[in-house]
């Protein structure tokens, strides 16, 4: 587990940088972020995500770039020609692809939008770029997403094609508000949107 971390919000994810930034934290990566809400995940101990962020409010991950070919995560610069650059310099693994330490992309080929199960998503390219691993599954979203936390699955929003890059908050939170039964969404925000909580690490 990441350690020194704080939980930011309910805001807007600009507010809750400005917050970050007034106490001296720096924002969570989108990975550092899913890590952390995984930790203890629905386990109804003392930090616990499931209780406190996801079925409650939303958790922000942190940007993320839309192109007409996929998603560049953990970057809002939208580039053409420099986020093309980036992918020209890196291999693919996996098929997707780990620019550096921080910046993933995952082309719209390696993964389904929509509704789906936890294995479908978690074995997908999105998962894996945000999740920023080279293994063939995300772990931490697999126990995330799992059937014992949230029986209807996943539902990837928001991720379609653009003709040109867009920046985006990517996040994620359950869909309590579905009678027929709960689920996980994964949206791509168009707006910096309110009542959203973020991870600060120290």
């Amino acid at each position: 587990m990441i350690k020194k971390h704080k939980t930011f919000g309910p805001n807007g994810y600009r507010k809750n940088l400005e917050d970050m930034k007034a106490e001296g934290y720096r924002p969570a990566t989108i990975q550092e972020s899913i890590s952390i809400a995984s930790d203890g995940f629905g386990l109804e101990g003392e930090f616990d995500a499931k209780r406190d962020i996801f079925d409650p409010k939303w958790l922000q991950l942190g940007y993320l770039v839309k192109t007409s070919e996929g998603v560049f995560t953990n970057t809002a610069l939208t580039d053409e020609n420099f986020l093309k650059g980036l992918l020209n310099a890196t291999k693919k693994v996996n098929g997707i692809y780990l620019i550096d330490s921080k910046t993933a992309f995952a082309p719209y080929e390696t993964f389904k939008s929509g509704e789906q199960d936890s294995e479908t998503f978690c074995e997908g390219g999105l998962a894996r770029a945000l999740e920023h691993t080279e293994e063939e599954v995300a772990e931490n979203f697999k126990e995330i997403s799992s059937l014992k936390h949230y029986r209807r699955g996943v539902n990837v929003l928001g991720f379609d094609g653009v003709k040109e890059p867009v920046s985006r908050v990517a996040g994620l939170d359950s869909n309590r508000r579905d009678l027929v039964g709960v689920g996980i969404d994964i949206v791509s925000y168009v707006w910096d949107g309110g009542g959203g909580c973020a991870f600060g690490l120290l």
